[in-house]
């Protein structure tokens, strides 16, 4: 138990000091001074925020897009007298499931833009 905890200990302090070295590293080999980094970096927070704002709003609208043609299909089956055949259910699965892809789609998408 007690070399279990060594290591640990050991990888854990390896761990650290390899993020003070990394970090010095970067300061002394910085391409650009402090307050240029800083810019570039309020730069891609405004990006990266402009980018996720049109992100979400796309992802909303796909939602809105999907809960509608869901609530058509129903309206449509219910309109037409249909008890929930199966021709109805196969129609609503698949509205279902295209909704699922889309959602599972702009999953993907968000993730990749958060990184």
């Amino acid at each position: 138990m007690a070399h279990k905890f060594n290591n640990t200990t050991t990888d854990a302090l390896l761990l650290i000091g390899g993020g003070v070295v990394g970090a010095g590293l970067a300061l002394v080999l910085a391409p650009h001074s402090g307050r240029e980094t800083r810019r570039e970096i309020v730069r891609f927070g405004k990006k990266l925020e402009s980018k996720s704002d049109k992100a979400i709003h796309e992802f909303a609208d796909n939602i809105a897009d999907f809960a509608d043609t869901v609530g058509e299909k129903a309206v449509d089956i219910l309109h037409n007298g249909q008890n929930l055949t199966r021709e109805g259910k196969k129609s609503i699965l698949t509205a279902i499931e295209m909704g699922q892809k889309t959602l599972e789609h702009e999953k993907r998408r968000v993730a990749r833009m958060i990184g």
